[in-house]
């Protein structure tokens, strides 16, 4: 009797342990594989649940803070002509040439340790194009709902994003990546290209977004 008791508890710890999300950590962070080329996280940056917000950051800076604006930001001497760092424009500031956050600049890795990083256009691009999106609400927030192509999904909330005049917007979803914007061959010193979506009247894209607005941070890893 106790053999038989045992080996149907087993059985049916098998088949909840089968049903859960294909969820992981690394360094304390859980992510999810979505069946995409990375990894992603299950929560932002800053944040306790997937729902949550977490924290906002400007592009290139790894802490958080109370203004976003280009007086605050860290890479710009005043303003978008005198840029400091990442920059090809000698009419925009000191040329490095630049184009890709290093390491020590990315909030990723500096926040949460080696094997995470944030998410490049291209990654940005796979998870629009690969993924079927739905807007949703979670436990009282907006978002999307992104499910991979091996079903296995993850939550976006729309916290929007932070500037000098402006706040999130509840319909407003807006992720920075790792990369400098670049149009028609031509580089946009000042922009970062960012995940975006509007509600249901936008679909999720790769976009662009001024460098010192502050965004959340969703992580990726191999």
């Amino acid at each position: 009797m106790k053999k038989i008791s045992l080996f149907v508890i087993c059985v049916i710890a098998s088949l909840f342990i089968s049903c859960e999300p294909n969820i992981t950590n690394l360094n304390s962070h859980e992510y999810v594989d979505l069946g995409l080329s990375v990894k992603w996280a299950t929560c932002n940056i800053g944040a306790a649940n997937p729902e949550d917000f977490g924290d906002y950051f400007a592009w290139g800076e790894v802490k958080t803070k109370d203004i976003f604006s280009v007086s605050t930001y860290k890479w710009y001497n005043g303003s978008i002509e005198s840029i400091t760092k990442y920059n090809n424009l000698s009419d925009f500031g000191t040329v490095d040439n630049k184009f890709i956050l290093e390491e020590s600049d990315d909030a990723a890795i500096v926040n949460w340790g080696g094997g995470w990083r944030m998410p490049t256009k291209e990654e940005i691009i796979e998870l629009c194009e690969q993924c079927t999106w739905a807007w949703t609400v979670l436990n009282g927030v907006n978002g999307y709902k992104v499910v991979g192509p091996n079903g296995n999904s993850i939550f976006l909330p729309a916290a929007g994003y932070i500037g000098e005049d402006f706040g999130g917007d509840e319909d407003e979803l807006c992720y920075w990546s790792q990369s400098m914007y670049v149009y028609n061959e031509d580089y946009y010193p000042w922009v970062a290209y960012c995940l975006y979506a509007y509600y249901s009247e936008v679909s999720p894209l790769c976009d662009g977004l001024n460098r010192d607005a502050g965004c959340p941070i969703r992580a990726v890893c191999p």
